[in-house]
């Protein structure tokens, strides 16, 4: 009997040889998971260490200096160029132009030293790091361009009051032209490389060159038509470009002011949602928030997770969310993930009601673990 019961114990149980089979198919399942991250990695080089995420933002600052070096260096041949026509032709709008292009080459100092500043790492005091220092910057380039434009419509009414005759037209109208194409190809290459490591203060001072262009722009054509008999050409033409260089103006002070206002694409918030959703194990989300810290991108969010999990459970999850995203939303560098659980008898999040504002809704779930 005793034989009888312990065999029938022992039906239905898996033998030892079928649980090392389980066990070495759950660990084969393992190993194909993780070696299809590590093949995610490889086409997607992307670290999480706390150093490697320092390296990434100094390979990006690398990229923001060489721009500024390279920028610095067309910028100064330009200059040279043009001040070698001035000592030719004695134009005074050529002269103004080319101070004003010497003043653009000198902005990348500014700029030059927030990426240094970018590099350090946080402390006690800079909690967040000195990526902010580019902002600064920003506003610094914002101001120079305004200053561009008062410049250039001070000697735009000044040239209508006090006319002044041009000599070596030919040479002048080369050296504008030298100007205007040595700026909007440092233009455009600051633009697209503060676009794509994310500087908004990179791309105001492409804006700055470009409107530094627009003034040689103005040199040029006042020159042809002056050749054409019109003494008055180079002064109205020099108003009208002040105009543009407005314009130009209230693009670069609304870049920089979204920057400074911690404003971001609607579309990627959109996507952290949509991001978070798809992590196995999360519910729901709640509120997501992003800021950028010099040219990388930090994100704090909400997410529900089962009541019944334990607190390394809940843990794994919100590191996942993290993870996915990193990989999900460009520029993004670190994410605190927040987890709520669903429904149970008690709030805890009650305790916090008084302290919230009026305009916040508190959190529909309470909290078993946050990352």
């Amino acid at each position: 009997m005793d034989g009888k019961r312990h065999a029938h114990h022992d039906h239905g149980r898996p033998t030892r040889t079928q649980q090392t089979e389980q066990t070495e198919q759950t660990q084969r399942m393992r190993r194909l998971r993780l070696l299809r991250h590590r093949l995610a990695h490889l086409l997607t080089p992307h670290s999480h260490q706390a150093g490697d995420k320092v390296d990434a933002a100094m390979e990006t600052s690398r990229d923001g200096m060489r721009t500024l070096w390279i920028s610095l260096v067309v910028l100064g041949v330009t200059t040279v160029v043009q001040a070698v026509i001035v000592a030719l032709s004695g134009s005074v709008a050529l002269f103004g132009d080319t101070v004003h292009n010497a003043a653009d080459a000198l902005t990348a100092v500014p700029l030059g030293i927030a990426f240094l500043l970018g590099r350090r790492a946080a402390d006690r005091r800079y909690t967040y790091g000195y990526g902010r220092a580019e902002d600064l910057a920003g506003v610094l380039i914002v101001a120079t361009i305004a200053a561009s434009a008062v410049l250039a419509a001070w000697t735009g009414v000044d040239r209508l009051l006090h006319p002044r005759d041009i000599t070596h037209l030919w040479a002048v109208s080369g050296a504008a032209l030298a100007g205007f194409v040595g700026n909007e190809w440092v233009a455009r290459y600051r633009i697209r490389t503060g676009r794509r490591i994310g500087s908004a203060a990179l791309v105001a001072d492409g804006l700055h060159a470009r409107t530094d262009g627009f003034t040689s722009l103005a040199v040029l054509l006042g020159a042809g038509g002056t050749a054409l008999g019109w003494r008055a050409a180079d002064p109205v033409v020099g108003l009208l470009i002040t105009l543009a260089i407005l314009l130009v103006l209230k693009d670069a002070a609304r870049e920089v002011y979204r920057r400074l206002m911690d404003s971001v694409d609607p579309e990627l918030v959109t996507t952290a949602h949509a991001t978070l959703r798809g992590v196995d194990g999360v519910l729901d989300t709640g509120q997501v928030r992003m800021r950028w810290i010099g040219h990388a991108l930090r994100a704090e969010a909400d997410i529900v997770v089962d009541a019944r999990l334990t607190v390394v459970e809940a843990h794994r999850i919100s590191v996942a969310a993290e993870h996915a995203l990193i990989h999900a939303v460009p520029r993004l560098t670190a994410a605190t993930v927040h987890t709520d659980h669903t429904p149970v008898e008690d709030d805890p999040h009650a305790t916090l009601r008084h302290h919230a504002p009026h305009n916040r809704r508190p959190s529909p779930t309470p909290a078993h673990s946050s990352k």
